[in-house]
């Protein structure tokens, strides 16, 4: 079942950063305002986000491995790890020279961080529970003269 939610919190976590990206692109107002930008913002994002997830699929599947792994259900972590993956990405992009922080970065932070909470909301929670319960440390024995 954890696999499961794996797989559908990575795909909603990059829907959800590839809206996010074209809503601030084409700045759609409500569907009924305008019907046509608010598909062409949906369809964009439904393209960014597949962009978005081939390009974090391997640098996300490694984190979430280490967050099932150590067990990891803080919400930090995830978080974290949506804005690192989402700003290596941003910065690797860059082309020619660029001093100090890429313009953009900003935004490229947030999208990362709302991927990661989203992520957090969908199977970050429950990571590691396919584990079991830790067992229990042994108490003393007790002896036999205490009868």
């Amino acid at each position: 079942m954890q696999l499961l939610k794996i797989v559908c919190g990575f795909i909603l976590g990059v829907l959800a950063c590839g809206v996010f990206l074209a809503w601030g692109f084409f700045r759609a107002a409500h569907p009924d305002e305008d019907p046509v930008a608010f598909a062409a913002m949906v369809g964009t994002g439904m393209v960014g986000a597949s962009v978005v997830g081939a390009a974090s699929l391997v640098p996300a599947g490694i984190l979430i491995a280490i967050a099932e792994i150590a067990r990891l259900r803080g919400i930090i972590f995830h978080v974290a790890a949506g804005g690192v993956i989402a700003f290596v990405l941003w910065t690797l992009g860059a082309s020619g020279e660029v001093t100090g922080i890429r313009p953009g970065s900003a935004v490229a932070l947030t999208a990362g961080f709302l991927a990661g909470t989203v992520y957090w909301l969908v199977a970050g929670r429950t990571s590691g529970t396919w584990h079991g319960n830790k067992p229990e440390r042994p108490g003393p024995l007790p002896s036999e003269d205490q009868e």
